[in-house]
């Protein structure tokens, strides 16, 4: 039955037609909840149980759907989160920020520093643009290109509530280089109800994406999620300082992942994110999936199902 339905579905001119309309008209008309759950049938070929949601994916998906508290707004807007993180472990801990505007057109030659900066969009992912050189730079291009990512509204995509009511703003930051003048890994660090459990390491990305997961004594977990594991990493030598930072932050959440990045022995805040892979980030062996959802601790209380 599976098989035929796979058939029907991408083989078929009428299955093609219908997967078109869907994505057509999935951002604007139909119901988050019917989103996610065909998403997450389309992307992990099983379904999702938001009754009882038993794995990490479910219970980020339920999450998703549940989560209405204005703080998540907040502090996922990149702008605004720096506020947040001020107040929790203090201003020290954020990239310098240059400045920040609504007009495309302020990124511009003379509006930049002579140092290397990063612009970035505020209310979705991605939407960002190095600049090492500011004199060899496509200004138009990059104008035209922030104007686009500006009317995108991530919620539509990735139906995550926390980005639907972000006001749109362009974001000036120092770009943080190591002593090579290559950008430093960030370590992403996951915490549940308040507390570490694992710490995930990506590397080369931009040329073959690779991704480790640390437990919190810093022994590697014998999974991958989503991409290939790669060369092991030592353990940061603030490592302990790190945990304590994300476990302050984390204090408000119930799930939540604190992006960190540590340049010449002094750490700085990347982000918060509260969907991880939008819920949808396939584990192999699938028996981790499980096994983090165990330890993630749901309020149910108001399960709707």
């Amino acid at each position: 039955m599976k098989n035929l339905f796979y058939k029907f579905y991408h083989k078929t001119l009428f299955g093609n037609l219908i997967r078109f309309l869907y994505h057509l008209t999935k951002d604007r008309i139909w119901p988050d909840k019917l989103v996610v759950k065909v998403d997450y049938k389309r992307r992990l070929g099983k379904s999702l149980n938001l009754s009882h949601p038993v794995t990490l994916n479910e219970k980020i998906n339920w999450l998703k759907l549940n989560n209405r508290n204005p703080i998540y707004t907040i502090c996922a807007d990149k702008l605004e989160v720096r506020n947040y993180i001020s107040s929790k472990i203090g201003e020290e801990y954020l990239v310098p920020l240059i400045f920040s505007t609504k007009d495309p057109s302020e990124i511009k030659l003379e509006r930049l520093p002579d140092i290397p900066v990063v612009v970035k969009t505020n209310h979705d992912s991605g939407g960002v643009f190095i600049i090492r050189d500011k004199n060899d730079i496509d200004y138009t291009k990059l104008q035209e290109s922030l104007q686009r990512r500006l009317k995108i509204n991530y919620y539509l995509k990735s139906k995550e509530w926390q980005y639907k009511n972000i006001e749109p703003k362009i974001v000036v930051e120092k770009l943080l280089m190591d002593s090579s003048g290559n950008i430093p890994e960030d370590y992403k660090l996951h915490c549940f109800n308040g507390k570490l459990v694992f710490t995930q390491v990506d590397l080369e990305r931009h040329k073959n994406h690779k991704r480790n997961l640390y437990d919190i004594e810093w022994k590697r977990i014998p999974c991958r999620w989503i991409y290939e594991n790669g060369d092991d990493i030592p353990k940061p030598l603030n490592y302990a300082k790190m945990k304590d930072l994300a476990e302050k932050i984390a204090s408000d959440f119930t799930y939540v992942r604190v992006d960190f990045y540590i340049v010449s022995g002094s750490i700085f805040f990347g982000e918060l994110t509260f969907n991880s892979e939008s819920g949808y980030g396939k584990f192999i062996p699938d028996s981790y999936d499980l096994y983090f959802g165990k330890l993630l601790n749901i309020d149910m209380t108001s399960k709707k199902g």
